[in-house]
């Protein structure tokens, strides 16, 4: 897995590869990859209210991308509410072990994506 991290000034690649050459992965390494989250940072970051805080934004996105990844989906309201209680877990806990407090997307923001 490799990151981009792209700022208003310059892209800088962030490799992970040395972590992985020392796992030992099975037969079925796809069962490893569940996929990629892309983040438009900056079309984000212009998104914000002005009472949001863009990091916690950015967390809150990149859980939504992680449930997708997960398979979770939100075409109809009972997938909307599977995934909205699994997104609110998810973020109960990182609030949990940060000491923040994030809250899940609204349906208004992702409906139908």
């Amino acid at each position: 897995m490799s990151l981009v991290i792209r700022n208003l000034q310059r892209v800088i690649p962030i490799r992970r590869a040395p972590l992985r050459s020392k796992i030992e992965i099975p037969d079925f390494p796809d069962d490893y990859n569940l996929g990629d989250i892309f983040l438009g940072v900056e079309y984000i970051f212009h998104q914000c209210k002005e009472n949001e805080d863009y990091n916690d934004v950015l967390t809150v996105t990149a859980t939504h991308g992680l449930c997708h990844l997960l398979g979770f989906t939100h075409g109809t309201e009972a997938e909307w509410q599977q995934m909205f209680q699994k997104e609110k877990a998810v973020l109960d806990e990182l609030g949990r072990r940060t000491g923040t407090r994030l809250q899940p997307l609204t349906r208004g923001l992702f409906g139908g994506s």
